[in-house]
């Protein structure tokens, strides 16, 4: 009899090896591709330019990570980026009688941003831990609802910053530290937190366990309403924190801002490894699959290779082959 217990064994290893280390090749031969191809690749201006880009996905990224591996998707993410980001720019404009331009006008519209981010994520949230209706609908509705909303609060057209207040704002995007842009900075800081909360808290192994099998996870003692709820808020807080970081870079906000913002977050998450159903998830693997990203969308700009305007189609494809070698995997074990 043919023992397929150890034939078995070597095979699995290798696919968790590779499922592990694929991200991370990929990201390496990106790297060497877009260096032969472009001289100026590797330079510090476009480094950092891509790294300042990317750390607003990447934000909401880590966010969708918890959300994903507790078993739920966010398809608003980015009409309610644009939302917040409407909402922050009317109230800095409506403070700037009382408060004058200065610190505590950007940390008024820090504070409102943030809280918005929150009341969104919080509302989502609760329409589908409590009232118990499918993330796919909710967050599709509200999707709709967050872009019209900017749209409407801006007439159609653009809301745009007081032009002194974004002057005095701008550095929060364009400064740093030590040579590195806040975005990045930022971006580091909440990856490297998510990361540690996914592996060394309860509410990460609880979200893995609400992913995994939600009545297990009951009968676990899980908290299953709370911790689905906490993945939607924590969400919700990352958009507000992202959308701090994006309005200095450009100033305003439209109905057009965060397009295609969800397709690049869950597009990231599930190449960085993260199991679309649910049940497993890793922050490292998601900032890996945002570089993935960044870099497929600054090559191609680099080289012209293809037209910009592809680049959503690009990553949609990019989304679909890596769900299915996902299944493949699976199927495999």
């Amino acid at each position: 009899m043919t023992d397929t217990t150890a034939t078995g064994a070597p095979a699995r290893r290798f696919r968790v090896s590779f499922q592990t280390l694929g991200p991370v090749l990929a990201l390496i031969a990106l790297i060497v591709l877009g260096a032969s191809l472009n001289s100026n690749f590797l330079s510090y201006g476009n480094v950092t330019n891509v790294l300042a880009r990317s750390a607003f996905i990447g934000i909401i990224a880590v966010g969708m990570t918890f959300v994903i591996t507790g078993g739920g998707i966010d398809l608003s993410v980015g009409s309610m980026a644009a939302f917040v980001a409407g909402v922050m720019i009317m109230a800095m404009n409506a403070l700037v009688p009382s408060l004058g331009v200065g610190v505590p006008l950007v940390l008024a519209g820090m504070a409102v941003a943030m809280l918005t981010g929150l009341a969104a994520g919080l509302l989502n949230g609760l329409l589908i831990a409590k009232a118990g209706i499918e993330a796919f609908i909710v967050t599709l509705g509200a999707m709709g609802i967050y872009r019209s909303l900017t749209t409407w609060l801006a007439d159609g057209g653009t809301l745009s910053l007081d032009f002194d207040a974004r002057s005095f704002y701008r550095p929060v995007y364009y400064d740093g530290l030590f040579g590195i842009a806040w975005p990045i900075i930022v971006f580091a800081v909440v990856a490297i937190l998510g990361e540690i909360a996914m592996r060394k808290t309860p509410f990460g192994r609880h979200c893995a366990s609400l992913g995994a099998n939600e009545q297990v996870a009951r009968y676990s003692a899980v908290k299953v309403d709370l911790v689905r709820m906490a993945t939607y808020v924590l969400l919700g807080g990352l958009v507000g924190l992202a959308t701090i970081m994006y309005v200095p870079r450009l100033g305003s906000a439209s109905g057009s801002t965060g397009v295609l913002w969800e397709l690049e977050a869950i597009a990231a998450v599930i190449i960085g490894g993260t199991v679309l159903k649910g049940g497993f998830g890793r922050v490292w693997g998601t900032v890996v699959g945002v570089l993935i990203l960044s870099l497929i969308d600054n090559i191609l700009n680099l080289a012209s290779i293809v037209s910009p305007y592809l680049n959503g189609a690009i990553q949609g494809v990019i989304v679909i082959l890596a769900v299915v070698l996902q299944r493949q995997g699976k199927s495999a074990d």
